[in-house]
């Protein structure tokens, strides 16, 4: 049954463009300092016309009807502010992304990974919410771009509502409107922006920042996702981070399930976030730039999410902490009558009703955990510094985790 936390309707405008002249030249500045500082005065104007020229619009939010609402607390200057955006990646099956995919000569097109992440009103905590693409739920009716509408359909696979769309509109629009209108009638909350990543762009973001740093803890070894690395730290370049999220089953890969394939992607969407957070991205043109180049050349969003929307959030959040950036899997079960379907958990309700009210997803405050150096109370200049206190290994995909936390020992 599709979760309930308030009102069943409410406008589809975004709900950060409420007050557009404001926002709009504080977008506005945002974006031009950033290309000034970033790009210098020269070439600003130039730069933001190539990275906006780079990304897909496709009008899908128009074919998801009316979205859910919330209660709105009148004492809060920020409410109404906070951000979800529906995060998939999808399996296109020509050209680079069906080699990459090992998928080519396929035409039809899927999508293995979903991703709901909620940024707050006052854009100091992120959190990003996994849906397992085996979870059963209900696909609601879906209209397609050429206005036919689908019957809905009751409890099937979540990643069928891509395909659904796919398949029977032919278009992008019409996929991510089905999966759209899905996650809604499904959780209740409002979906505010989407984006759509393919193999060959992921590829290219990660290759963009020289690679990501990474704990494997174990030897990993898939034939099917042309995946081979050995145990320890690692710099995965984009072709083997994409192999790293894709790969399901094979040596190392646990029970095969995509529970834990979806503990590996969150690990490495973790790992890109702390890279680029880190000074050695943000600082630096050279590895900014062509970033900024592949993230906007290889995404599909909707037409209500510009550039200047996508820059002035990020540079919003730029001071946003690490122990602020969380990542969990929605609570699951084995579904009753096949073992290798999941269902969501009762707990669920509650993670989404969080999100809808623009609280911690799992009502908790969080502070990041960084180790101090700053001696206790009456110690000396000889005493011998404390053993830090060994920090427990969360199990991605499993148990929620914040880039602050340890997922995996290599030591």
């Amino acid at each position: 049954m599709p979760i309930r936390h308030a009102a069943p309707t409410r406008s589809s405008t975004a709900r950060h463009s409420r007050r557009p002249r404001t926002h709009g030249v504080a977008r506005g500045t945002a974006i031009a300092a950033v290309a000034v500082l970033t790009f210098g005065a020269g070439t600003a104007a130039a730069t933001v016309l190539h990275l906006g020229g780079n990304v897909r619009h496709v009008d899908a939010l128009a074919l998801t009807g009316p979205k859910p609402t919330k209660s709105v607390d009148p004492d809060d200057p920020n409410a109404g502010e906070d951000l979800n955006i529906l995060v998939i990646g999808s399996d296109q099956r020509d050209g680079e992304n069906g080699d990459l995919g090992g998928l080519a000569g396929l035409s039809s097109m899927r999508s293995d990974t979903a991703m709901v992440m909620h940024i707050s009103a006052d854009r100091s905590r992120v959190d990003v919410v996994s849906i397992p693409r085996d979870s059963l739920v209900d696909i609601p009716s879906c209209t397609m771009s050429d206005g036919t509408t689908l019957q809905p359909r009751p409890s099937v696979m979540f990643n069928s509502a891509f395909a659904y769309g796919w398949d029977y509109g032919g278009d992008m629009a019409s996929a991510a409107g089905c999966t759209i209108k899905t996650v809604q009638h499904n959780t209740g909350i409002a979906i505010d922006h989407f984006v759509i990543v393919d193999f060959a762009g992921f590829k290219d973001m990660v290759n963009a920042i020289d690679g990501v740093p990474i704990c494997i803890p174990n030897r990993l070894y898939s034939k099917k996702a042309r995946l081979h690395l050995e145990a320890g730290e690692q710099r995965l370049n984009g072709k083997t981070a994409l192999a790293f999220a894709r790969a399901r089953t094979g040596e190392g890969l646990g029970d095969g399930s995509d529970i834990n394939r979806i503990g590996n992607q969150q690990r490495l969407v973790a790992a890109m976030a702390s890279e680029v957070l880190s000074s050695k991205v943000l600082t630096n043109p050279t590895k900014l730039l062509p970033f900024l180049d592949a993230a906007t050349g290889s995404v599909t969003v909707d037409k209500g999410f510009t550039l200047t929307d996508m820059v002035g959030v990020a540079y919003s959040m730029r001071s946003i902490r690490g122990g602020n950036i969380s990542f969990m899997t929605i609570p699951w079960t084995s579904a009753p009558n096949d073992r290798n379907r999941v269902v969501w958990a009762p707990e669920a309700a509650q993670v989404w009703e969080n999100i809808a009210n623009d609280r911690p997803m799992d009502g908790k405050e969080h502070e990041p955990t960084t180790p101090s150096s700053t001696p206790t109370p009456g110690s000396t200049a000889t005493s011998k510094p404390s053993k830090p206190t060994p920090q427990a290994t969360k199990q991605a995909g499993r148990e929620a985790f914040s880039l602050d936390d340890k997922t995996a020992d290599c030591s």
